[in-house]
């Protein structure tokens, strides 16, 4: 089930699970008293720049530490994971964030839509591979960037545009 051994550090500890195992991990920290992780306080995509990653964090009032549980070596061509929202209602969002972000696949959430991006946006912007027209190469001959410049207000008198210019 466990993809390496536990990790403590500080005031958590770290496992690592497959795909495969994800579901029943995450039932079994919820569902079983002597875990009884009822508070999932986060859900956050990754790219590893090799392969997609789903973490969680939960809580327990049994346990001293915070979990994080990693879903870890989800492919970058199609990366799917169970929805946790049969256990902890809250997880909605943080997995439309990450299908938003990451492009994950939170296979049975109910409303796996768009969050921040328009609804016809096609790439996931969080992504190592995601591309920013803008990103392109230059030399530092061809000057700033349209993003870089620093423009004046339209309302800017030409005494404040003075005072500017030789602050510069």
């Amino acid at each position: 089930m466990l993809l390496s051994p536990p990790r403590a550090r500080r005031d958590t500890t770290e496992i690592r699970v497959s795909t495969a195992h994800a579901s029943d991990v995450m039932r079994t920290l919820h569902d079983d008293p002597e875990f009884g992780f009822d508070i999932l306080a986060d859900v956050c995509g990754v790219d590893t720049g090799d392969h997609m990653q789903v973490v969680y964090h939960l809580w327990s009032a049994a346990s001293p530490d915070w979990l994080r549980v990693i879903v870890d070596e989800l492919p970058r061509d199609d990366p799917r994971v169970p929805s946790v929202t049969f256990l902890w209602k809250g997880a909605e969002w943080g997995e439309r964030e990450a299908y938003d972000m990451f492009g994950i696949i939170f296979e049975g959430n109910r409303d796996l839509r768009r969050i921040y991006m328009p609804p016809d946006y096609e790439s996931f912007p969080l992504r190592k591979d995601f591309y920013l027209a803008d990103d392109a190469p230059r030399s530092p001959g061809q000057g700033f960037r349209h993003m870089e410049r620093v423009h004046d207000p339209s309302t800017a008198t030409p005494d404040l545009l003075i005072r500017r210019s030789k602050l510069r």
